[in-house]
């Protein structure tokens, strides 16, 4: 009995490990960002400087549309904000 609970618990443990990386190989390399078709924000954090025009471009590109970061607020706990542009040479 003492070996059934032994697998139990091992088995549990190596799948909430599985799930574990799993869930950080979805979230990339970039933080989360809060968005739609037509723009979002970006938690500002100062090691990814540079990079937010990277990120938008990312975002927007999922939706196939070009991005602009129009604005930058460099607090922590403000936001990074752009929006999403339609290609205009693009038919829908």
């Amino acid at each position: 009995m003492r070996w059934k609970r032994a697998i139990l618990a091992a088995l549990v443990g190596v799948l909430a490990f599985a799930a574990s990386t799993a869930m950080a190989e979805i979230s990339g390399p970039w933080p989360s960002i809060a968005g739609n078709d037509t723009g979002g924000i970006i938690p500002y954090a100062p090691n990814l400087e540079g990079f937010y025009p990277q990120i938008a471009r990312d975002y927007c590109g999922s939706w196939g549309r070009l991005s602009h970061v129009t604005s930058v607020h460099r607090r922590y706990g403000d936001y990074i904000s752009f929006v999403c542009i339609d290609k205009p040479w693009m038919i829908h």
